[in-house]
């Protein structure tokens, strides 16, 4: 697949569309197989790496192995302004198979398909919370900030007032035995899981939901509604370490000197890693609270 992703990088946006005569790419309707799977249709005499690549991608979306059909659908993400493949991804969120509707909303997100997040915010009601949490980090991706109401809940376990996930989206995701299963067996490739690399993510007990949680504390680094700074603020206590200091990362970004007073007992964590978090938080918070005064003293 890496040859045939090289091979339309190399191609301008009107060199990349398929040839008219082409069939469009679809997902795999239930029960169609064209060719032994895994394997691509013969190459027709004369055919140019173009043609061969759109072939490939073609028949991996309706590939009968959902695993496959995951892969090409995620790779999808690398067509910008491709009509072709941005209706493949969006077939994409209708799969059977939950691996594919995830590799759909990544893949969406990647591809920058504004015109697809009335679709994304459907996917938000999906059954499988790997796909919701898929389809919220693509919204962001898109400027979408109803995204930011589902990392919301996952960090906090609560809805946002008249917003978010329905009762029973929102029980699967305060099990904790579940998150961490959807973690492991399906959004470790999709979820942005802050500082946390796949060799440690792993060592984790497969009842700890904490690596999801951390990484939607991160991703409320960015989101303006005030009670996002709130959560993050009570996520800097979290029992967890790795909640802890994902929640002082973001609250670094989120750059409102006036928090400190409110994380300030992290200085005296008893984990160096949070107490080193903190310390460069608070550091870089009160540079931004020194400059605002400077900058305001200066005024005539």
């Amino acid at each position: 697949m890496l040859g045939v992703l090289i091979a339309l990088g190399a191609q301008n946006t009107a060199q990349v569309q398929s040839p008219p005569a082409a069939p469009a790419l679809a997902t795999r309707s239930p029960g169609t197989q064209a060719h032994p799977p895994g394997v691509s249709s013969p190459a027709k005499p004369g055919e140019s790496p173009v043609e061969k690549a759109w072939k490939i991608l073609r028949e991996g979306v309706k590939d009968p192995n959902a695993d496959r059909r995951a892969k090409a659908v995620r790779e999808l993400g690398l067509l910008e302004e491709n009509a072709e493949a941005e209706k493949a991804a969006v077939l994409g969120l209708k799969d059977e198979r939950p691996n594919v509707r995830l590799a759909a909303a990544a893949a969406l997100g990647s591809m920058h398909a504004e015109r697809a997040t009335g679709n994304l915010e459907e996917a938000l009601g999906d059954s499988e919370p790997s796909v919701v949490l898929g389809a919220a980090n693509s919204l962001l991706l898109l400027h979408d900030d109803v995204g930011y109401d589902t990392y919301y809940e996952v960090l906090t376990g609560e809805r946002r007032a008249s917003k978010g996930l329905i009762k029973e989206q929102l029980d699967t995701l305060k099990d904790k035995k579940k998150m961490a299963e959807m973690g492991f067996e399906e959004g470790i490739g999709f979820i942005p899981y802050a500082g946390i690399g796949y060799e440690i993510f792993k060592t984790v007990t497969k009842n700890d939901s904490s690596p999801v949680r951390a990484a939607a504390a991160k991703k409320l680094a960015r989101d303006p509604a005030p009670d996002a700074a709130e959560a993050l603020v009570k996520a800097a206590g979290d029992k967890n370490l790795q909640v802890r200091a994902s929640a002082l990362e973001a609250i670094a970004l989120r750059e409102d000197p006036s928090l400190i007073p409110k994380i300030s007992a992290a200085l005296d964590d008893e984990k160096d890693v949070v107490r080193f978090t903190e310390a460069a938080c608070v550091a870089h918070l009160s540079g931004l609270h020194d400059k605002t005064n400077s900058s305001n003293a200066a005024k005539p």
